[in-house]
Formats: C-alpha cells, sequence, structure tokens
C-alpha cells in the first residue's frame, strides 16, 4: 500500500476505535454481554482480523481485515481495567495501575521485541527457500535475538528500505526477492501474532464458565461501617 493508504487505514481503525468506546454501556445493557463475555468476543475478532490481516492484498480487503481487528482490540484496555475495577474494589486505583503498568511494559519488553524477532525469522527463511545469495548479501551483521529462543539470521535494515523505496520496475530480480520475503515475513508475522488473541480468548472462555458457576459476573461493593453500600 501508499503511505497516503496507510494514513486512511489508520484513520478508519482509529475512528472505529473511538466511536465503539461510547458503545460499551448499550453493549453490556441492551445486548447482554457481561465485561467478561465482551473480552471473549473481542479476543475472537482480533485473531480473525489478525489472520485475515496476514492476507490482504487490496485496499478493500485491508479495510474489512484491520476493521474487524479493530473491533477486537476496542474494549481490550478499558474493559480489563473495568473488571480489576468491579471485582477488587478495595483495591482502589492500585490495581488499576498495577495492571496498566505490567501492560505498558509487557508491551515494550516483550510485545515489540518479540514481532520483531519473528519478522526478522519469517523473512529470512523465506528469503533462503527462494534466493540464498540474496540472504548472504543482504543478511545483517547481528542475528536477531529473543528471550530464549535461537538466534536467527535478520535482514539488513538500510539495504532492505533501500529496495522499498525503489519502484517495482526498478528493482533487480534480487532487491525483489528480498522485498517479497520481507512482505512474506510481515504475513507470518501477523498469523503468529493472532495466536495471542487467541490464548486471551480460551482465558476469558475459562473466566466466563467459572463466573457461570458462581451465578454470573457481578460487581463487587463495598459496604461501610453502617451496612450501606457505596
Amino acid at each position: 500500500f501508499t503511505s497516503e493508504q496507510g494514513k486512511y487505514l489508520f484513520m478508519w481503525t482509529s475512528a472505529i476505535m473511538f466511536s465503539l468506546r461510547f458503545c460499551a454501556n448499550f453493549i453490556e445493557k441492551r445486548l447482554g454481554l457481561s465485561p467478561i463475555s465482551l473480552l471473549l468476543v473481542c479476543a475472537a475478532l482480533a485473531c480473525v482480523g489478525l489472520n485475515l490481516a496476514s492476507g490482504m492484498s487490496t485496499f478493500g480487503m485491508a479495510l474489512i481485515a484491520l476493521g474487524i481487528y479493530a473491533i477486537g482490540k476496542t474494549f481490550f484496555w478499558p474493559t480489563m481495567l473495568a473488571v480489576a475495577s468491579d471485582r477488587f474494589p478495595r483495591t482502589g486505583a492500585i490495581a488499576i495501575s498495577i495492571m496498566g503498568g505490567i501492560g505498558m511494559l509487557s508491551a515494550g519488553m516483550i510485545g515489540s521485541p518479540g514481532l520483531g524477532y519473528a519478522k526478522d525469522r519469517f523473512s529470512t527463511e523465506a528469503l533462503a527457500k527462494s534466493n540464498p545469495a540474496a540472504l548472504a548479501e543482504y543478511k545483517a551483521e547481528k542475528p536477531s535475538k529473543f528471550l530464549f529462543f535461537s538466534e536467527a539470521p535478520a535482514l539488513d535494515g538500510t539495504k532492505l528500505g533501500a529496495a522499498q523505496k525503489l519502484e517495482k520496475e526498478k528493482r533487480t530480480p534480487v532487491q525483489q526477492a528480498v522485498v517479497d520475503a520481507s512482505i512474506a515475513g510481515d504475513r507470518q508475522t501477523l498469523k503468529a501474532d493472532s495466536f495471542i488473541p487467541a490464548a486471551m480468548a480460551a482465558a476469558y472462555l475459562l473466566l466466563l464458565l467459572y463466573f457461570k458457576a458462581i451465578g454470573g459476573y457481578k460487581v463487587v461493593h463495598i459496604e461501610g461501617a453502617g451496612g450501606a453500600k457505596h
């Protein structure tokens, strides 16, 4: 996609998320979805959206795939914080702050490096199959590392960027092979990323079954000294 199309896609997903976050009360009260049910639906939609995005090749398909993904990720953050507030009111702002901090740390220290590692690994594997000579030419000096996973070769970002800036007709066969491998790596990374919301959906399903077993999801209220609920 062009840079202009990328901007439109970003505005599209942001507009969806901005609009839907005003509808959480309607979804809970009118549609009858508890916060846990909403999280389960969102996780499933996010998984579907990422898998669709991994195969998109037209702008129209991108609008559909990223639209589904945007709907899926809309309620994750606010609803999870709301659940913590509903179920553990005595913790006050402390539990919400801890959850928010863990989320930001996970995204910065695990999420981004993990996705970068996956992109490097999948891209170089694709290039090794299609054009081993190109991999030898475009391989970065330092391998990609992440946690306990084995090291993987990475593509030189400067050389890859130069090849991507060229129009398709002006690229050499080697440059085109590298660009194609990078795209293949992106697609595989999106598929791998979809396992995260899939795992979240499984966890939310277990929580939903747990709450059904104890009589349903209910907000916990703090009782004062006089027995009044606040």
